[in-house]
């Protein structure tokens, strides 16, 4: 085994074939497993003291939306809804700068890491500045691109593509203007990053691409551009939004005739490199027809509570084969623990029973909610994590075992007491690429991110 690779023993991991005890991995240069097994080196190893288990992608992120958590908990309107929450977002998103941008999401990404994301696909449509006409390449883009630097984060950039109101090409409306950019330079902006990425050889970063709704790129522009952007990487990863309000499946009904998902599908570009967030008010034979596809679902379970949207039926999607994952969305709450508790607990209110989305092969519901996430994330930002295995980055996190949180627990429940009795404070260390970006708790950048965040906050609040 060649020296310039770092190895680590853990006293307990959870591989992709269950849990395993007194385990030695091997990490390269570039923060890659390359070995793993009961002794894979001469040279010596570090010792891990506790639970390692793998870190979860946040497959769902709105980065500046961070600025906006706990400021819209009031009564103002008869019917608040979605909608009326909206005006707010877009209130926010009209006075911010590009260094603002970039402040909130260092502060968004240091939160991920310490509540166990190690990685995060950030769904960006902020791309024109406020008073000034649109860089090659946006510099929205790199200031996200170097929070994620600066915080250790593992990131894939969504490039959002944003063209119109609502359904049948209703023109932007001024609070939305920013959010625009036309098929041609949206195509030509990510090709160019593309390239630029591939002569970095960035081991955490990447880039993908998103459609905003079917609301804001007719299903046309959609298929017509999804075959672009796969003809510049047959594995880009590709978002939208879908479904999330009942609202949202009326007016696409009323305007085409079909439903959202049936919109979506019959694009026919649905693939496994697809991710669809929320699917809130899919029915079975929509849900039935994603699975199919290979495409994967991403539930924003805090956001979707927090925006009254609904619960999304999890337990037919995963009896139709079904993959899924985990984001945080508006950063309601920044918790993975939080998500999937939420997800599990909304399954057990819809049938009035318990333990829901756990079966035979996995009976602890914990583990189960943790290792299809994690795995479904990797997918959706088609980067190597979501499992401790050869070929996958070194992402992971050490849970304490001696942490009141995890007190008794055996290595099989850890992951029921980090998810169900308030684990996340036994979170002692989280590693991204082999980088111990978390060490007993504490990053290294959390002190100097809350106070600038602290004070754009102040500067935000003012008058």
């Amino acid at each position: 085994m060649r020296a310039s690779t770092q190895g680590y023993r853990f006293d307990w991991v959870l591989l992709p074939r269950g849990w395993a005890q007194d385990v030695e991995v091997r990490v390269d240069q570039a923060g890659m497993i390359v070995a793993l097994g009961e002794s894979v080196a001469a040279e010596p190893a570090r010792r891990v003291r506790g639970y390692v288990v793998p870190g979860m992608p946040n497959a769902h992120s709105h980065a500046f939306q961070r600025a906006l958590a706990g400021k819209t908990e009031f009564r103002a309107h008869a019917k608040d809804s979605f909608w009326t929450w909206r005006s707010a977002m877009y209130r926010l998103a009209n006075r911010l700068d590009e260094e603002q941008m970039r402040i909130i999401a260092t502060q968004a990404y240091v939160e991920m890491l310490k509540a166990g994301y190690t990685s995060v696909a950030e769904f960006h449509y902020l791309h024109r500045p406020r008073e000034a006409e649109l860089s090659s390449p946006p510099r929205s883009w790199q200031a996200l691109g170097e929070a994620a630097r600066d915080a250790g984060i593992g990131f894939t950039l969504l490039p959002t593509l944003y063209q119109h109101a609502d359904f049948g090409a209703a023109p932007l409306r001024a609070e939305q203007r920013r959010f625009q950019l036309d098929s041609e330079r949206f195509v030509e902006e990510l090709e160019r990053r593309i390239a630029a990425e591939r002569r970095a050889g960035s081991a955490t970063q990447r880039t993908g691409a998103a459609f905003h709704s079917l609301r804001a790129v007719d299903a046309g522009t959609l298929r017509e551009v999804a075959a672009r952007l796969r003809a510049i990487d047959p594995q880009m990863p590709v978002h939208v939004h879908v479904a999330e309000q009942a609202l949202e499946v009326r007016a696409c009904q009323r305007a085409t005739g079909a439903r959202p998902i049936e919109l979506l599908l019959r694009t026919g570009a649905l693939d496994d490199r697809w991710c669809l967030v929320h699917c809130t008010h899919a029915n079975r034979e929509e849900l039935a027809a994603i699975a199919s596809s290979g495409a994967v679902i991403c539930i924003a379970t805090t956001t979707e509570a927090n925006l009254g949207d609904g619960f999304f039926d999890a337990r037919a999607y995963a009896r139709a084969g079904g993959r899924w994952c985990i984001g945080s969305d508006s950063h309601i709450g920044i918790d993975p623990s939080e998500e999937l508790r939420w997800l599990e607990y909304e399954q057990r209110l819809r049938r009035r029973r318990r333990i829901a989305l756990a079966g035979e092969e996995e009976p602890h519901v914990g583990t189960h909610l943790w290792r299809t996430a994690a795995q479904g994330g990797a997918r959706a930002l088609g980067q190597p994590v979501g499992e401790i295995a050869v070929g996958r980055r070194a992402d992971w996190l050490v849970l304490d075992p001696d942490h009141p949180a995890l007190a008794g627990a055996s290595p099989q429940a850890a992951l029921d007491h980090l998810v169900f009795g308030g684990g996340r404070a036994a979170i002692r260390d989280c590693v991204v690429a082999g980088q111990w970006v978390v060490a007993d708790g504490r990053h290294a950048l959390e002190q100097p991110s809350s106070g600038a965040f602290s004070a754009l906050m102040q500067r935000l609040a003012a008058p």
